[in-house]
């Protein structure tokens, strides 16, 4: 049993870590770090980015070990956050100060925790659920500090990275994960298929990220302009919408973390079919 668990709690982790550092290598991406510029941001390398990834392992191990078997509750919750907060403080040695994966911690923890609900055997709508479910509950511990995703959900009327949880994260049910599987379906090439998810992402969200940087008109923009791409069936203008997005200093960085977490929750399926953990589990009995 132990086992199980704490082989479950590794693959969990390794797949959470991997699917951050996926998603900062994908490429190209307008606004975003990737393997050929920085996008819009000043302070942000896919060096570091890869680092901080890297520093999360044990925080989403931690988290899954806490969480598998279990159900959604107060004290879950509040674990969760606990390890979530220390998470954040080990990014922000590795990274000097950076934010680079703060909202990635909130979703991506919540989707780690409520598949080790299940032992990796629940699908998707279930994990889901169940993060969205411990989404809910308070956390008493937090400390009241107003974030500027939590600022900018507030001024402009919003539904920010906390909502998008609580309600089971529809983008990624109703939006990425569909056009991730549709591209792959039509037979693109993997990288074609994530920008697609993430482009389809970019065009739905109300990105807290863009808001926070260029206000309403840089997301009706960026929404615009992605749809736009992605309806034209051609990513060659992705380089163009790149430059586009660094002049009106426009990061979809709330669209990277959906698209993360929907590369975490893919892996997590193809588990359940492919069986991963358990030929791990046996290789260990």
């Amino acid at each position: 049993m132990r086992n199980a668990k704490e082989a479950f709690s590794r693959y969990a982790a390794d797949s959470a870590v991997h699917s951050l550092i996926e998603e900062v290598e994908l490429t190209p991406k307008p606004g975003l770090v990737d393997r050929v510029n920085n996008g819009a941001h000043q302070d942000l390398t896919i060096e570091l980015m890869r680092k901080s990834a890297l520093s999360l392992k044990e925080t989403f191990e931690q988290i899954a070990f806490i969480s598998y078997g279990n159900s959604p509750s107060l004290s879950l919750r509040e674990e969760i956050a606990a390890i979530g907060r220390n998470g954040e403080n080990r990014m922000f040695e590795t990274t000097g100060g950076v934010n680079t994966h703060k909202g990635a911690i909130w979703a991506i923890g919540l989707l780690v925790s409520g598949a080790a609900m299940g032992k990796g055997c629940f699908a998707i709508k279930e994990i889901v659920s169940l993060a969205g479910e411990t989404a809910r509950y308070p956390d008493r511990h937090c400390p009241n500090i107003a974030t500027n995703g939590m600022l900018v959900s507030a001024k402009y009327g919003v539904n920010g990275a906390r909502a998008e949880a609580e309600q089971g994260f529809p983008h990624i049910v109703q939006v990425s994960m569909p056009m991730l599987k549709r591209s792959r379906a039509y037979g693109l090439a993997e990288n074609e298929a994530q920008l697609n998810s993430l482009l389809a992402l970019i065009a739905s969200l109300d990105d807290t990220c863009i808001l926070h940087r260029g206000g309403p008109e840089a997301l009706i923009f960026a929404k615009k302009q992605a749809a736009s791409v992605l309806s034209s069936g051609s990513l060659e203008k992705l380089k163009t919408l790149n430059d586009e997005f660094t002049r009106l200093n426009i990061s979809p960085g709330g669209s990277a973390d959906m698209l993360a977490a929907t590369l975490f929750l893919d892996k997590i399926q193809g588990h359940i079919t492919g069986d991963e953990v358990q030929k791990e589990v046996e290789s260990i009995h």
